[in-house]
């Protein structure tokens, strides 16, 4: 699918984009070949493919969860700018009493 230039012009004008005649001609190339892609991928038959396959085996980043002592609260308050009854004070976000 070959852009025009008043189609390249019409997509530049909607992002805001001030383009000069050669970026228009350099873009009209790119997203044509682009258009072409996308259409040759749609011919492809994918019924048989789940829409979440991968080639790559299911793994986890995340590691698993583990329970273990936490700092003390003395020792997370530390360096706190102001607490109060053993909490952090922060000043109020939307408004509101100090």
């Amino acid at each position: 699918m070959s852009l025009t230039r008043a189609e390249v012009e019409h997509i530049a004008q909607l992002a805001r984009l001030e383009l000069t005649d050669e970026e228009i001609e350099q873009y009209r190339e790119q997203l044509s070949d682009v258009l072409d892609y996308v259409a040759r991928l749609q011919g492809l038959d994918t019924s048989g493919i789940p829409p979440t396959a991968s080639v790559l085996p299911p793994r986890t980043v995340l590691r698993e969860d583990q329970p273990r002592p936490s700092l003390p609260r003395e020792a997370v308050l530390a360096n706190a700018a102001e607490t109060t009854d053993g909490q952090f004070r922060v000043p109020p976000v939307f408004g509101g009493q100090e």
